[in-house]
């Protein structure tokens, strides 16, 4: 046990964890590094460079003549993402906290940190991207210092690409890196951190053995939903499984036992022995809060179930995305789905038309509210549709977080009028060192649910970087924003917004849904409506035939008589024709602007 080393990379996005990770398993000769990226296998990943799950391998490594077992798990860096990371952090002991020479410390950095800190994990840092020419390692080595409190020789200054710096790495992690804790005589008690779902062999589980040894074929049972299993299959995680016959304490691995329903297998769950129970769960693992809730519905109404089941098989690879059941009058049946952010909403939409051949309708996302009644009874909506009549609400709560933005100095100012005009108040800010400030608002969630990010990012160059955490629920005043199509409230579109912006983005949604659907036999009206009081309007002109091109000379009146004869035809068109909201529509809502 004292040669086992567990330990996870924890970075801002695109700090170079993947290519530190690579560059680790040439040295340590645990694979030939063929392409970059060896960790980020989803065609997804390598599509967009960035990395969506943590990926857990072993390597070996000699060091002073001895061996050294070393489990490494490379975890994401995008804020929305952040769930993988805490789970990865659960199953370590030690973390390398890895800085962007050019980069600095940005704000998923401090936010990564503290979780890893909170886990009393013994943090490694590491400044990457050293032979960059834009590089400023002393710079960075002060915020190091001043964030952690660590000495300047503790710090390793390496490169992912030229493999500088990842000797020294190694031995830090041997050296300074805790081996596990735990008694190998003690009951089984092994931590759940990850599942996925193979269409072979059903789902497997990683886990990390905190007490006792587990050997193939022993009988085994969760202890959260208290199902009992056979140990089919144990093993480790190289680049592939490596089946072994017994796995001791400290040990990262796997289980493969037969299992079939994805309810069966919790993230966060303790495996323990049948025979020899452990007494209690491991704890300090904590339930995932989704932040963003989104519709999604299948196209054709049959692949109602076929989508519950890709939905099951995906929660088990991705523990972050929740979701239940619901219906709508414009879509019919689907699922009310939680995410951690619209990143992860889109990969999930990706994920289920690639690996499941799934056509969803995604609604426009939005965040969960509280409404009170007059009676004082409290009800959690999420989506606009399940709102009370207005009379009977007393008043609405909406969730607050607060967020953290990291710049540079030249960018205070558009980023202050950015977040004033989303219902933001400044909190404090601080200046971490030379020309870099922190700014922290308190601002509403289902602000920043849609374009925030984009927009900081453009208005800052890229500079910014952004992280935040839920604060709670306050009182706002909100109202329900319908869109009605010839006269009819289409339950898809309508949204939940603050009074100041209703009638600016009824307006909008108007305009845009003009240019969306396609013109039909008839004319159609597009109306924003709040309660019973319209704010905007636009028309769909019909399309028409030229019907008096037959009539030439005579009198004007035999042209009214047909003009006359089709506007009857239109309007019972109108009163049968049913409207098509094209999928674009529903999407363009968000881009409003």
């Amino acid at each position: 046990m004292k040669h086992i080393r567990n330990f996870c990379i924890i970075a801002h996005i695109d700090h170079g964890k993947s290519t530190l990770a690579d560059r680790l398993l040439e040295f340590t000769k645990t694979i030939q590094v063929t392409s970059g990226q060896m960790l980020d296998d989803m065609d997804l990943e390598k599509e967009r460079g960035i990395t969506i799950k943590s990926h857990a391998i072993q390597m070996e490594y000699t060091y002073n003549n001895e061996k050294y077992v070393l489990n490494l798990i490379d975890t994401p860096g995008h804020v929305d993402f952040s769930y993988e990371v805490s789970r990865s952090i659960a199953a370590c002991e030690g973390a390398l906290l890895i800085v962007d020479a050019s980069q600095g410390v940005q704000a998923q950095t401090i936010s990564n940190l503290y979780m890893a800190l909170e886990h009393d994990l013994e943090i490694i840092p590491v400044i990457n991207k050293c032979d960059m020419a834009s590089a400023m390692p002393e710079e960075v080595e002060d915020e190091i210092i001043e964030l952690l409190g660590c000495k300047r020789e503790e710090i390793i200054r390496a490169s992912g690409k030229t493999g500088l710096g990842v000797e020294d790495i190694l031995a830090a992690v041997v050296e300074r890196v805790p081996a596990p804790k735990g008694d190998e005589e003690a009951p089984l008690q092994a931590l759940i951190f990850d599942s996925v779902f193979n269409s072979f062999r059903g789902i497997i589980a990683y886990f990390k053995i905190e007490n006792g040894t587990i050997r193939q074929g022993d009988k085994v049972k969760f202890f959260n939903t208290g199902k009992e299993y056979a140990a089919d299959e144990i093993g480790v995680l190289k680049l592939d499984m490596v089946p072994r016959k017994e796995l001791r304490t400290g040990d990262v691995g796997y289980i493969i036992s037969g299992i079939k329903s994805s309810k069966e297998v919790k993230v966060g769950d303790t495996i323990t022995h049948i025979a020899r129970p452990c007494a209690e769960s491991i704890s300090g693992f904590e339930e995932v809060k989704p932040m963003v809730f989104a519709g999604l519905y299948p196209i054709d109404a049959e692949d109602y179930e076929n989508l519950r089941a890709s939905l099951e098989k995906l929660q088990l690879n991705d523990a972050s995305l929740t979701f239940q059941p619901e219906s709508s009058l414009a879509l019919g049946f689907g699922f009310r789905c939680g995410f951690l952010g619209l990143l992860h909403m889109e990969i999930v939409q990706e994920r289920l038309d690639r690996e499941f051949d799934m056509n969803v309708i995604t609604t426009v996302p939005n965040v969960s509210y509280l409404i009170y009644d007059k009676q004082g009874e409290v009800k959690e909506v999420h989506n606009p549709g399940g709102m009370p009549d207005p009379t009977l609400i007393d008043h609405i709560e909406e969730p607050y977080i607060k967020a953290s933005v990291i710049t540079t100095t030249d960018y205070i100012g558009p980023i202050m009028s950015l977040c004033l005009g989303k219902r933001g108040e400044l909190l404090k800010q601080e200046y971490i060192s030379g020309n870099r400030v922190e700014i922290f608002y308190s601002m509403p969630l289902g602000e920043i649910v849609i374009d925030f990010y984009d927009k900081l990012k453009s208005i800052s160059k890229g500079y910014a970087s952004f992280d935040y955490h839920q604060e709670g629920f306050r009182t706002s005043k909100l109202i329900k924003l319908d869109i009605l199509l010839n006269g009819e409230s289409v339950d898809a579109l309508s949204t939940l917004t603050h009074v100041d912006n209703a009638v600016d983005m009824g307006r909008r949604m108007c305009e845009k849904l003009k240019d969306l659907i396609p013109r039909q036999q008839f004319d159609i009206a597009i109306q924003a409506a709040i309660g019973s009081k319209i704010i905007s309007r636009e028309t769909i002109k019909a399309l028409r035939k030229d019907v008096t091109a037959k009539c030439y000379g005579g009198d004007v009146s035999r042209k009214r008589k047909l003009l006359e004869k089709q506007k009857k035809g239109k309007k019972r068109m109108k009163q049968i024709g049913s409207v098509e909201v094209p999928q674009k529509a529903f999407l363009a809502v968000l881009k409003l602007d």
